[in-house]
Parts: structure tokens; sequence; C-alpha cells
């Protein structure tokens, strides 16, 4: 291998979910018809009390200078006192560090808490970006596959046989991107006492908290097994709740000791996030969430439809979404049938031949740890989740 380039960037896989995105994008600008599964993004506008308060930030001379790396000091305050108020857990503004999204949420909290050879559970199907910046910390992902025969949801016997005097960290998400499973109460209880009662780290993102569906709760692993305070490290931002994702703010919150490294790492980094978007997620936290339900009733009922309709489509079968705005539909029943001339082996080959025969992006498990599966986001209109699913019946069906 060539030492040009550094061999740890250069093993870096590509974003899947963003390659997708793209690869519909281009079609569609290029004249096609093509309907985008693909996004991980609220279809909504940010709400209009949150752009104003940008608008305004804007034309604030102190907003044009350098603030605290690890963020502003209100929103620090009221990122606590929001999750206070979501999670029921009590944490303080220095525990607080505001990044430039989730994804640099996820950068630094792996950066900070791992040395070379550490494992860190993961169970699968998980997102796509979780093992990169483990990998370049040194660190090792070691995949726990679930199904949904289990509910995409890892059990206390798996994460225990996974154990190993090398385990350092637990990835766990409730709502889950991709799967939206939501863990019930008592299994989140039962696996944060596990990793309490072995010295194991929780990382735990709690970005879509808000997306849940039915008769679901969303509980912070944090609020049931408190003793996990000063080993456990969650993830949060604005951008699913609020539909901000280009707005570009997340945030940690750690131990001290956590935090403090990862804000000296920031500080080096990137400094702090842009102040427009600091004062916009300012506006977010501290405002009700009136225009996250409106968002949530959209979402709910297409999750929904989708899930009915994809399972009206022979050899394909799918669970209810739970949380987030994701299904996560078994394929593999419709794997090594011919369509088009095509005989599709994989969820990978099967996602090619829906973009190009029927100019429909999904996104092959094979991305999450989940071959034989496919996420397709509800976060678009409903005439287009309509024609979508419509289009991939007809090719699978015919």
């Amino acid at each position: 291998m060539s030492d040009r380039l550094s061999r740890l960037v250069a093993a870096i896989a590509p974003s899947a979910t963003l390659a997708v995105d793209t690869k519909a994008k281009a079609l569609k600008a290029a004249g096609e018809p093509v309907i985008g599964f693909g996004a991980g993004e609220p279809d909504f506008a940010t709400p209009d009390y949150i752009v104003d308060a940008a608008v305004a930030a804007c034309r604030e001379v102190s907003n044009h200078r350098y603030t605290p790396a690890p963020g502003m000091p209100a929103l620090r305050e009221a990122i606590a006192a929001k999750t206070l108020r979501d999670s029921n857990v009590t944490v303080d503004a220095s525990q607080v560090v505001v990044t430039a999204g989730g994804k640099h949420a996820v950068y630094n909290a792996f950066a900070c808490l791992l040395n070379p050879g550490d494992e860190v559970l993961m169970p699968a199907p998980y997102w796509t970006t979780y093992p990169e910046p483990i990998a370049l910390a040194g660190g090792k992902t070691i995949v726990l596959p679930t199904d949904d025969s289990s509910g995409f949801r890892v059990t206390v016997d798996q994460l225990e046989t996974a154990r190993t005097p090398n385990t350092k960290a637990l990835v766990f998400v409730s709502p889950s991107n991709p799967s939206g499973a939501v863990y019930p109460r008592a299994e989140v209880e039962a696996i944060g006492r596990w990793a309490a009662e072995h010295g194991i780290w929780v990382v735990t993102d709690e970005i879509y908290e808000h997306l849940i569906y039915g008769d679901h709760e969303f509980t912070s692993i944090l609020d049931v097994v408190p003793d996990l305070a000063d080993t456990c490290i969650v993830l949060n931002g604005v951008a699913k709740t609020y539909a901000m994702t280009g707005w570009r703010v997340g945030w940690l919150i750690g131990p001290a000791d956590l935090a403090k490294a990862a804000a000296t790492l920031q500080s080096h980094q990137t400094s702090n996030v842009a102040n427009v978007s600091q004062i916009a997620a300012l506006a977010a936290v501290q405002g009700d969430l009136t225009a996250v339900e409106k968002m949530r009733v959209s979402f709910a009922r297409r999750g929904s439809t989708m899930h009915k309709m994809l399972n009206a489509i022979d050899g394909v079968t799918c669970l209810e979404p739970q949380g987030a705005f994701y299904a996560f539909p078994n394929f593999e029943a419709a794997l090594g049938r011919t369509y088009a001339g095509r005989t599709p082996t994989t969820t990978l080959e099967l996602a090619d031949l829906l973009l190009e025969e029927v100019k429909v992006a999904v996104v092959p498990g094979e991305a999450f740890g989940a071959p034989g599966f496919a996420r397709l986001s509800f976060a678009l209109g409903d005439d287009d989740l309509g024609e979508g699913i419509t289009r991939i019946g007809d090719l699978l069906n015919g």
C-alpha cells in the first residue's frame, strides 16, 4: 500500500446513505423521475421561530466573533435544561459540548474514549457512520447481529457472550436508525445495569427521541440506570427533531473529564460551531414541541402507510416502524428471482436494480451490517412515498 495518503483515512468507507442520495439527486437533475428513500432528513422546513432567531442573530455583531469552543454558555445551559425535560436526566452545562452536527459528536466521543485495541460492541443493524470513527481511534467494532425475529433488539445474553477483557464501550441507540426499533423500558434498564456492572461505557444516541409512534415510549438509559453517570456519553442534536439537518448543530454530554477532553480536542479541530446556528439551536431547544408534534404525526401516518404497502409486495416482510423515520424491510425472499432480465442475489444488487429499472433509491442493508434488508426513509411527501413503493411492488410482483 502506498504511503502517499493516510492509511487510516484511506480505509474509511464512504457514507452509503449519502452516496445513494447523491446518485438519486444526480439522476433526478438529469431529468429522471427518481424517488429517493435514502436521505435521513425531514422534508419539512425548519420552524419559523427558529429561522427568525437566526436572522436576528446575523445582525448582532457579537455573533461575528469567536465564541467558546465547547459552545455558547446560554446554549449549553439550555441543552442541560432540555435534557432534564426530555430525558429526566440532570446534567451540568459544563458536561455539554456543542458540535458541528451529530457526526462531529460521534467522532469526538470515540476520539476521546478509545485507545488502540479497545473493543466497541455494536448491535446491527447500525448507522453507517459509527464504525468509522471507532477505527480512526484505533478501536475495533464488534458486531452483534439482530434481525426482525428479535425486533432488531440486542439481548443482555448476546452482550455478555461478546464481552472480553478488551470491551470498552457499547453503542446503544433507541429509537434506532436504520431499523426504527424502540427498546422497552425494562430492556433498556437491563442493558444499562449490565454495562454498569462490568464497567463498560455506553455511548447512547438519542437524536430520534421525539419521533416515537403508537404506544412506544422513549427511555433514556441514564434515567433508568443513573449508576452509568460516570461511564455514559449521550449524543444528540437538533437535526431530526426540528428539521435542522443543514444547520449542523449537535452535542455530546459526558462526565466531566470526558467533556473537558472533547472541548480541548474541538478547540484544535473547529473552535466554535457557527454562532448563527447556535442561536437557532438555542431557540429550538428552548421552544415548545408544538411544531415537532405536527411533524411526528405526519411521520407516524407515513410510516404506517409504508409498512402496509411493503408487506403487500411478494417476497417482502416489514415490521411496523416504532420510532425514527425509517422502515427496514426484509427482502431475502425476493432475492434470487429474475426481474427485468436480472437476478439479484444481494440487497446491494437489488438496490442497484431498483434504481436502474424503476428509478427508486433505497439503501441496502449491507451498509448497516444487515444484508438481506434495506432502509427506506419515510421523510418524504405522501405522493412520492406511495408512487415509490408502488414502483417497487410492480417490479417485484411482476
